[in-house]
């Protein structure tokens, strides 16, 4: 068996994208490559909610995504991966909108501008 990729196999696996801008603008250099990994999982997931017609009220996408399916992907500690969402919340890339009572936090991803940045989602007043 050969050991190298033929043009044929090129395209035959399956991957987690991240957004190129997460490495190239200056904004988001500043966030660790294991956060732009946990989001690229969380993009992963938000296709398939998205496909599972998971909307709020106001149309947007959401998606639930806990701190244990996140280690159980990453392999990594409760704490590190707090600190990961912590990460992706505070460079504005996703929004966690708590439940309480022991629920999963809802989570919105932000969305690509066409010139590399992301949309800044507003919490309404009634979110």
């Amino acid at each position: 068996m050969n050991p190298y990729f033929k043009l044929s196999e090129a395209e035959s696996y399956v991957f987690y994208k991240v957004p190129k801008a997460l490495f190239t603008e200056e904004k988001y250099k500043p966030v660790s490559t294991d956060a732009k990994m946990l989001y690229g999982l969380l993009l992963d997931r938000m296709h398939l909610s998205a496909k599972n017609g998971w909307t709020d009220k106001c149309g947007r996408v959401y998606q639930f995504f806990t701190v244990k399916e996140a280690q159980e992907k990453l392999r990594f500690g409760h704490e590190k991966i707090c600190r990961l969402f912590s990460e992706l919340e505070q460079a504005d890339l996703i929004i966690r909108k708590r439940q309480g009572q022991g629920k999963p936090s809802i989570i919105y991803l932000k969305k690509k501008k066409n010139n590399g940045g992301f949309i800044t989602y507003e919490r309404r007043r009634n979110d």
